[in-house]
């Protein structure tokens, strides 16, 4: 016969055995509001490394070899690149992976030690010309990291809303800017994938 006090332990690790597995996948909490955690100290480090003549240098060339593409051009590149993903031959996907400019950024997300997750950088269609690692898409022309930087002059910053990525079980956010030349006029965009947990972390908070 089991005592009462034999039952109550029967349950209690039960009970334990029921709640590890959700403890042990309880997700990241989300540290702060993004528009808090990246501050103007962070964007103008970014804007440092961005400053690299590659970057502008691939922006120009690319914007004078695309500056006659129409709409039905562009969606085609698109589609391309969609497919080029789950294909063996990738001759669009490896021509932007492989160049200076996405070698230079993939440095750049290399040495910030887990703070940036991903990085690309836009022309003045919001095609990519260069990036960290492959995207799901090419043009990002009719999405809000674009149409919210690009078109509103050199100034201009888009924080997007936190998402939980469940791979790193971490929260991001991307940060995105209009990138401009020297005579700051805008020559495209760029976008950067912040782990805003990382970023906490840094901070102490």
């Amino acid at each position: 016969m089991i005592s009462k006090s034999g039952v109550a332990l029967a349950g209690m690790l039960a009970a334990t055995m029921f709640a590890l597995p959700h403890a042990a996948f309880a997700k990241a909490e989300l540290p702060g509001d993004p528009n808090a955690l990246i501050t103007d100290e962070l964007i103008q480090d970014i804007r440092e490394w961005l400053a690299n003549p590659v970057v502008s240098l691939s922006i120009t060339s690319q914007n004078n070899l695309r500056k006659d593409m129409t709409q039905d051009q562009i969606d085609a590149a698109d589609q391309q690149w969609r497919a080029e993903r789950e294909a063996e031959d990738q001759p669009l996907v490896a021509a932007i992976l492989t160049n200076p400019l996405s070698s230079y950024l993939t440095q750049i997300q290399a040495r910030s030690g887990g703070l940036f997750a991903e990085i690309f950088v836009m022309d003045s269609v919001g095609l990519n010309v260069g990036q960290s690692s492959i995207t799901s898409d090419f043009w990002q022309g009719d999405e809000a990291k674009f149409q919210n930087t690009f078109p509103n002059g050199p100034d201009a910053v888009f924080i997007d809303e936190a998402e939980y990525n469940e791979g790193s079980d971490s929260w991001r956010t991307q940060l995105n800017m209009t990138m401009s030349n020297s005579d700051r006029q805008p020559i495209g965009a760029v976008t950067v994938e912040v782990n805003l947990n990382e970023l906490a972390r840094r901070r102490g908070l």
